[in-house]
Protein backbone atom coordinates (compact mmCIF):
# COMPACT_ATOMS: atom_id res chain seq x y z
CA UNK A 1 0.00 0.00 0.00
CA UNK A 2 1.49 3.61 -1.54
CA UNK A 3 1.74 5.99 1.52
CA UNK A 4 -0.34 9.00 1.31
CA UNK A 5 1.64 11.38 3.37
CA UNK A 6 2.56 15.15 2.38
CA UNK A 7 5.68 15.70 2.03
CA UNK A 8 7.48 18.31 3.81
CA UNK A 9 7.66 22.17 2.61
CA UNK A 10 10.54 24.17 3.23
CA UNK A 11 10.49 27.43 2.28
CA UNK A 12 12.13 31.09 3.67
CA UNK A 13 10.03 33.83 5.00
CA UNK A 14 12.21 37.54 4.37
CA UNK A 15 10.49 39.95 6.55
CA UNK A 16 12.05 43.83 6.21
CA UNK A 17 10.08 47.33 5.92
CA UNK A 18 11.24 47.30 2.23
CA UNK A 19 11.93 50.87 1.99
CA UNK A 20 12.65 50.71 -0.50
CA UNK A 21 13.70 46.57 -1.49
CA UNK A 22 16.63 46.47 -3.33
CA UNK A 23 19.15 44.01 -5.03
CA UNK A 24 20.75 43.19 -1.28
CA UNK A 25 17.31 41.51 -0.58
CA UNK A 26 17.04 40.29 -3.85
CA UNK A 27 20.15 38.50 -4.03
CA UNK A 28 19.95 37.47 -0.39
CA UNK A 29 16.49 35.40 -0.87
CA UNK A 30 18.30 33.24 -3.74
CA UNK A 31 21.22 32.78 -1.91
CA UNK A 32 19.10 31.14 1.21
CA UNK A 33 16.86 29.21 -1.44
CA UNK A 34 19.95 27.51 -2.74
CA UNK A 35 22.17 27.08 0.24
CA UNK A 36 19.27 25.28 2.34
CA UNK A 37 17.48 23.63 -0.91
CA UNK A 38 13.91 25.68 0.07
CA UNK A 39 11.13 25.77 -2.43
CA UNK A 40 10.50 29.27 -2.13
CA UNK A 41 11.09 32.37 -0.09
CA UNK A 42 8.13 34.46 0.97
CA UNK A 43 8.39 38.56 0.75
CA UNK A 44 7.01 40.22 3.96
CA UNK A 45 6.70 43.47 3.91
CA UNK A 46 6.13 44.84 7.80
CA UNK A 47 3.31 46.78 9.18
CA UNK A 48 4.11 48.50 12.30
CA UNK A 49 6.98 46.57 13.41
CA UNK A 50 8.30 47.87 16.98
CA UNK A 51 12.20 48.41 16.60
CA UNK A 52 11.41 50.69 13.26
CA UNK A 53 8.98 53.12 15.42
CA UNK A 54 11.63 55.51 16.04
CA UNK A 55 11.80 56.14 12.14
CA UNK A 56 8.78 57.27 9.95
CA UNK A 57 7.88 54.45 6.95
CA UNK A 58 6.61 54.94 3.27
CA UNK A 59 3.35 54.26 3.18
CA UNK A 60 2.57 50.42 3.20
CA UNK A 61 1.02 50.15 0.17
CA UNK A 62 3.88 51.87 -1.87
CA UNK A 63 6.45 49.20 -0.19
CA UNK A 64 4.10 46.37 -0.62
CA UNK A 65 3.74 47.13 -4.51
CA UNK A 66 7.24 47.99 -4.83
CA UNK A 67 8.17 44.52 -3.56
CA UNK A 68 5.62 43.15 -5.38
CA UNK A 69 7.52 44.56 -8.89
CA UNK A 70 10.57 43.83 -7.53
CA UNK A 71 10.07 39.95 -7.60
CA UNK A 72 7.26 39.12 -10.23
CA UNK A 73 9.82 37.75 -12.51
CA UNK A 74 10.58 34.99 -10.41
CA UNK A 75 8.61 32.07 -10.30
CA UNK A 76 10.19 31.11 -6.06
CA UNK A 77 9.53 34.46 -4.75
CA UNK A 78 5.70 35.24 -3.38
CA UNK A 79 5.17 38.32 -1.29
CA UNK A 80 2.06 38.43 1.28
CA UNK A 81 0.25 41.49 3.09
CA UNK A 82 -0.02 39.52 5.88
CA UNK A 83 1.81 42.13 8.40
CA UNK A 84 0.37 44.97 6.26
CA UNK A 85 -3.18 44.21 6.96
CA UNK A 86 -2.73 43.25 10.48
CA UNK A 87 -4.22 45.76 13.08
CA UNK A 88 -1.64 47.43 15.60
CA UNK A 89 2.16 46.74 16.22
CA UNK A 90 3.17 43.30 14.09
CA UNK A 91 5.60 40.86 15.39
CA UNK A 92 6.94 38.09 13.92
CA UNK A 93 5.87 35.55 15.81
CA UNK A 94 2.11 36.17 15.25
CA UNK A 95 3.32 35.94 11.20
CA UNK A 96 4.58 32.42 11.84
CA UNK A 97 2.06 31.07 14.33
CA UNK A 98 -0.20 32.37 10.82
CA UNK A 99 2.11 30.90 8.60
CA UNK A 100 1.96 27.14 10.06
CA UNK A 101 -1.53 27.36 10.34
CA UNK A 102 -1.69 28.06 6.86
CA UNK A 103 0.93 24.86 5.96
CA UNK A 104 0.33 22.97 8.82
CA UNK A 105 3.37 21.58 11.17
CA UNK A 106 5.00 19.52 8.12
CA UNK A 107 6.65 22.76 7.37
CA UNK A 108 10.43 23.98 7.94
CA UNK A 109 10.23 27.89 7.83
CA UNK A 110 13.64 29.34 8.01
CA UNK A 111 12.97 33.59 9.05
CA UNK A 112 15.97 35.04 7.05
CA UNK A 113 17.38 38.09 9.18
CA UNK A 114 20.23 40.53 9.33
CA UNK A 115 23.30 40.22 11.45
CA UNK A 116 22.20 43.49 13.16
CA UNK A 117 19.04 42.35 13.92
CA UNK A 118 20.54 39.29 15.26
CA UNK A 119 22.17 41.35 18.46
CA UNK A 120 18.87 42.54 19.46
CA UNK A 121 16.92 38.90 18.99
CA UNK A 122 16.71 38.14 22.20
CA UNK A 123 14.49 41.03 22.76
CA UNK A 124 11.86 39.95 20.31
CA UNK A 125 7.93 39.60 21.29
CA UNK A 126 7.79 35.82 22.55
CA UNK A 127 11.27 34.94 21.22
CA UNK A 128 11.10 31.55 22.42
CA UNK A 129 8.30 30.48 20.61
CA UNK A 130 10.04 31.95 17.34
CA UNK A 131 12.96 29.25 18.26
CA UNK A 132 10.28 26.74 18.51
CA UNK A 133 8.45 27.40 15.15
CA UNK A 134 11.38 28.12 13.45
CA UNK A 135 15.04 28.48 11.89
CA UNK A 136 16.97 31.95 11.46
CA UNK A 137 19.50 32.90 8.94
CA UNK A 138 21.49 35.85 10.12
CA UNK A 139 22.43 37.44 6.12
CA UNK A 140 26.24 39.21 6.48
CA UNK A 141 28.60 41.16 4.42
CA UNK A 142 31.73 39.38 3.38
CA UNK A 143 34.10 40.08 6.27
CA UNK A 144 31.41 40.82 8.60
CA UNK A 145 32.90 38.90 11.29
CA UNK A 146 31.55 40.99 14.82
CA UNK A 147 32.86 39.63 17.93
CA UNK A 148 29.23 41.27 19.57
CA UNK A 149 27.81 38.67 17.02
CA UNK A 150 29.15 35.96 17.76
CA UNK A 151 28.58 36.27 21.27
CA UNK A 152 25.29 36.73 20.95
CA UNK A 153 25.05 33.09 18.67
CA UNK A 154 27.11 31.61 21.72
CA UNK A 155 24.64 32.96 24.02
CA UNK A 156 21.55 31.58 21.66
CA UNK A 157 23.02 28.53 21.44
CA UNK A 158 23.35 28.42 25.79
CA UNK A 159 20.35 29.79 26.62
CA UNK A 160 17.71 28.33 23.60
CA UNK A 161 20.15 25.31 22.54
CA UNK A 162 19.51 26.87 19.05
CA UNK A 163 21.84 27.06 16.48
CA UNK A 164 21.72 30.62 14.02
CA UNK A 165 22.43 29.73 10.63
CA UNK A 166 24.91 32.28 8.94
CA UNK A 167 25.06 33.04 5.30
CA UNK A 168 27.22 35.88 3.65
CA UNK A 169 26.13 37.69 0.81
CA UNK A 170 28.39 40.42 -0.83
CA UNK A 171 25.17 42.56 -2.27
CA UNK A 172 24.79 43.11 1.36
CA UNK A 173 26.88 46.69 1.09
CA UNK A 174 23.79 48.15 -0.65
CA UNK A 175 20.94 49.63 1.99
CA UNK A 176 17.19 51.08 2.18
CA UNK A 177 19.15 53.70 4.52
CA UNK A 178 22.19 54.99 1.05
CA UNK A 179 19.34 54.86 -1.05
CA UNK A 180 16.74 56.97 0.54
CA UNK A 181 19.77 59.04 1.47
CA UNK A 182 21.24 58.91 -2.14
CA UNK A 183 17.45 60.33 -3.65
CA UNK A 184 17.06 62.91 -0.71
CA UNK A 185 20.63 64.57 -1.62
CA UNK A 186 20.07 63.99 -5.81
CA UNK A 187 22.72 60.94 -5.99
CA UNK A 188 22.01 58.36 -8.57
CA UNK A 189 20.75 55.30 -7.36
CA UNK A 190 21.21 53.60 -10.68
CA UNK A 191 21.91 49.54 -10.43
CA UNK A 192 21.62 49.37 -6.82
CA UNK A 193 18.11 48.27 -7.46
CA UNK A 194 15.49 47.52 -10.02
CA UNK A 195 15.19 49.54 -12.71
CA UNK A 196 10.84 49.48 -12.40
CA UNK A 197 11.44 50.85 -8.17
CA UNK A 198 13.60 53.18 -9.22
CA UNK A 199 10.68 54.16 -11.94
CA UNK A 200 8.21 53.84 -9.06
CA UNK A 201 9.93 55.85 -6.61
CA UNK A 202 10.71 58.60 -9.27
CA UNK A 203 6.75 58.65 -10.55
CA UNK A 204 5.68 58.83 -6.80
CA UNK A 205 8.30 61.39 -5.95
CA UNK A 206 9.62 59.22 -2.88
CA UNK A 207 12.28 59.91 0.03
CA UNK A 208 12.57 63.27 -1.42
CA UNK A 209 11.77 64.63 2.33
Amino acid sequence: MKENRKSKIRFAVMGGTFDPIHYGHLVTAVAVMDEYYLDKVIFMPSGNPPHKMSRATSDANHRYLMTVLATTTNPYFEVSKAEIDRAGITYTVDTIRELRNIYGENTEIYFITGADAILEIITWHNVEELFRMCFFVAATRPGFHGKDMEQKLNEIKSKYKKEIFKIEVPSLAISSTDIRGRIKNGKTIRYLLPEAIEDYIRKFNLYLE
